[in-house]
């Protein structure tokens, strides 16, 4: 006689994957104020002639790169979110 293990009809679990840092958000929005903060700086102390017009105008430039990055990624956050709330269950 040849016993045969049972398999279930429901498909196995893997094991629960472990979830981001939750704090991600907010690291998030801190680099982007700190490279807000950064440019506002650099552009000041050029107008009060301590600094030169070469860091204030890289510094705007990485402000102005972190700025489109973190839209271009909100932007397809909420088209993915809009199209989970508008599927049909």
């Amino acid at each position: 006689m040849r016993v045969v293990p049972l398999e279930p009809d429901v498909p196995r679990v893997s094991p629960a994957r472990t979830q981001g840092d939750a704090n991600a958000f907010t690291v998030t929005l801190d680099a982007i104020a700190n490279a807000l903060q950064r440019a506002d700086a650099a552009e000041t102390a050029f107008a009060s002639g301590t600094g030169t017009l070469q860091s204030a105008v890289l510094e705007r430039a990485r402000a102005d790169v972190t700025l489109a990055v973190a839209s271009a990624a909100a932007q397809r956050t909420a088209t993915a979110v809009q199209s989970v709330i508008n599927l049909q269950i």
